[in-house]
């Protein structure tokens, strides 16, 4: 159906893909892996020819014997939507936050003159419906902020795939999901393509996504494709080297802190948050929502401890309680025996045993500072002590940096390296307690087992107790002692890791288990 052939891209003179060649056939799902930078976005955006300006495309890109690098632009608007979808990895920045989802889905069909407006809201019903949003539940006047990030990600595989195109791309549609809803969604674009009969281009780090949905595996490195063929046949033989470095990257575990831990640093105590509903009646206002019941449990000094569960249970609410960004309605937290309370003006040695690494490294950043005041921001809380420069060093080359990259802007580093630095600015104030949220759901497998590495590393230097929030139930076994296993609101198991992952006791810690994906390597 496609093929890509000795496609070749560069931007002013500097080569980004070399003759990259790829066939796609009919019902058949083609998996592209490799780590950030690879050339991995850049395919899939020649393909729909939304190369960034400057870019200059050479090579072949055929669609049933139509080469599509040399049709005009009018044309290509034409083709995609009606025979190339396409799926992103971030559903809330593809969607359009003040247009309701019915409109957004039907927009597809009235732009390319498929229907009248009447018809494609009745087609996009039908589309809502196929990707599992009922009308019941889901009806075409909602809007985007209403709905979880899974929801989010549905309603853009229903655009994509309101004109039944024959060419689905999915890049990276699954990296900020948790697994069970990853699980409904890999299982929903596997029937489109076999009910549907399109072919799918599956972009992602993860090789044990692929592992359980590709036909057919490339794996792509600096803008080559290195190897590919069955997926099986790939996995199983790994010829080039860096096919075998992503395998052993993708089953990393860095080595267990030999220190036992000590004392419990951070305690909370049957914690309860509520948030108000609007009223539905003039005289009335629902119950409030209840978003932590009554969780409590206890960090040691040393320890670290994995916080898993669903979008929506509750994990989020519940860092921003520990972190004294929102009030409890009922219970206690105490760090070090001393109560964390929202609205109060934390003490700055408080303050300072306890620090934040978040997901996104350039969305915590500020892009208009340099990397010492970015890394400096948490003095601003209690004060610059005598020897901050000194720190500043340490904390840099604590995260296999230099002091040298200090007078440097966050927009010139990678997504590793920008991790490294948040890292950095968490070490700053010399913490006792580090809350890690998704802190590598982002980075690719290469660069995530070198982050793991180094938090390990810096737990064992620095006796670091680590508070691990993650969907990923693989990098929960590598780097935490203790599990912590929520649903709706609530704690439902808790146990050492290997226990917890082995031999589950809840149905629901079972259930998380069943949706994450495993990389076996075929017989």
């Amino acid at each position: 159906m496609i093929a890509v052939d000795t496609l070749t891209v560069t931007i002013q003179g500097t080569p980004i893909l070399s003759g990259v060649s790829l066939d796609i056939a009919r019902g058949q799902i083609l998996g592209l892996v490799g780590e950030s930078g690879s050339g991995k976005s850049m395919t899939a955006l020649a393909l729909m020819g939304l190369l960034p300006h400057g870019a200059k495309a050479s090579g072949r890109v055929l669609l049933d014997g139509t080469d599509l690098l040399s049709l005009p632009e009018a044309r290509m608007c034409d083709i995609r939507g009606r025979q190339l979808g396409m799926i992103f990895q971030e559903p809330m920045t593809a969607l359009n936050p003040v247009q309701t989802i019915g409109d957004q889905v039907a927009e597809t069909l009235v732009i390319h003159g498929a229907a009248s407006r009447a018809q494609a809201l009745a087609e996009a019903r039908k589309r809502l419906d196929r990707v599992g949003l009922p009308a019941d539940r889901f009806p075409l006047t909602r809007y985007p902020h209403e709905l979880s990030g899974g929801q989010r990600q549905r309603v853009c595989i229903a655009m994509a795939i309101a004109l039944r195109p024959q060419l689905l791309i999915a890049d990276e549609p699954t990296t900020a999901l948790d697994v069970t809803t990853q699980a409904h969604i890999l299982d929903l674009l596997r029937s489109l393509v076999e009910e549907e009969g399109m072919g799918l281009l599956l972009i992602t780090h993860d090789l044990a996504v692929v592992a359980g949905m590709a036909d057919h595996l490339a794996v792509m490195r600096a803008g080559e494709i290195v190897e590919q063929g069955p997926t099986g046949d790939v996995l199983r033989t790994r010829r080039h080297p860096y096919t075998r470095a992503l395998f052993e990257a993708s089953s990393h575990r860095p080595p267990a802190a030999d220190t036992p831990p000590d004392g419990p640093l951070l305690q909370v105590r049957g914690a309860v948050r509520d948030y108000p509903l609007p009223r539905d009646g003039l005289f009335h206002r629902p119950a409030p929502f209840r978003a932590v019941n009554g969780v409590s449990f206890d960090i040691h000094r040393g320890e670290s401890v994995g916080l898993v569960g669903e979008s929506g249970c509750g994990k989020s609410t519940l860092t921003r309680a520990i972190l004294g960004l929102e009030p409890l309605q009922a219970g206690e937290i105490q760090l070090d025996g001393q109560a964390v309370r929202a609205g109060e003006r934390m003490p700055p040695e408080l303050r300072r045993k306890m620090n934040v690494v978040f997901q996104d490294p350039y969305g915590s950043f500020n892009p208009r500072h340099r990397v010492d005041r970015l890394i400096a921001e948490p003095f601003h809380l209690g004060g610059r002590p005598p020897d901050a420069e000194a720190r500043l060093d340490e904390a840099l080359i604590s995260v296999g940096l230099s002091p040298g990259d200090r007078s440097k802007f966050i927009h010139e580093f990678s997504g590793g390296q920008r991790q490294r630095i948040a890292i950095a600015r968490a070490l700053i104030t010399r913490p006792e307690l580090i809350v890690l949220d998704e802190a590598v759901s982002a980075l690719d497998v290469r660069v995530r087992a070198q982050i793991l590495d180094l938090l390990a590393d810096l737990r064992v230097r620095f006796g670091l107790s680590y508070l691990f929030i993650s969907h990923d139930l693989h990098v929960v076994r590598a780097i935490t002692d203790r599990v912590l296993v929520m649903r709706a609101g609530q704690i439902v198991e808790d146990g050492p890791t290997e226990r917890v992952l082995r031999a589950p006791e809840h149905p629901y810690t079972k259930d998380l288990l069943a949706a994450a994906p495993e990389l076996e390597v075929p017989a």
